[in-house]
């Protein structure tokens, strides 16, 4: 009996003993586990940061694309009205170019003649109304048969007339 009884002491020491030694590893694995989870932590702290620049990035290219937009929108204007005022600009310039083209026409042709006056133009006759009973012409208007001086002219007599409106 004693020595049964000295050998359930030294089963319970044993046992005590490894119950010691699985608790100190339960307490180990625990501490493995807090860590982890800090360090989860901090990366997901890390990640949220992250995706925040991430946002933060999006709505800033956001706004420079509508910027751009924008910009491209006035640009487009600014083109726009700038091929208008060119083409009013050639307009004008061409105003001087055929006048500069017609004078050097007028220079080859005859440069040492003194310029001629300007030509009458012949009018065939016709029967001519009374100024009274003409039929109305464009905008309401009658028209007049004046003579080369500007005088009214008559149906007959004066070969030169022009007409009047």
């Amino acid at each position: 009996m004693i020595t049964d009884s000295v050998q359930k002491v030294e089963n319970g020491s044993r046992l005590v003993a490894e119950a010691g030694q699985t608790m100190e590893e339960i307490v180990a694995a625990v501490q493995r586990v807090t860590v982890i989870m800090r360090e989860i932590t901090a990366a997901s702290q890390e990640q949220s940061a992250g995706i925040a620049q991430v946002n933060q990035a999006m709505t800033q290219m956001d706004q420079a694309t509508q910027q751009n937009a924008a910009l491209v929108e006035e640009a487009a204007a600014a083109a726009e009205s700038m091929q208008v005022q060119t083409q009013t600009l050639a307009r004008a310039i061409a105003v001087f170019k055929l006048a500069r083209a017609l004078e050097m026409q007028t220079e080859t042709l005859a440069p040492a003649e003194p310029p001629m006056p300007p030509a009458r133009a012949k009018v065939t006759r016709l029967p001519v109304k009374p100024v009274g009973a003409a039929e109305p012409t464009q905008a309401g208007r009658q028209p007049l048969l004046v003579g080369a001086e500007g005088k009214r002219a008559s149906s007959e007599g004066d070969s030169e007339a022009t007409w009047a409106f």
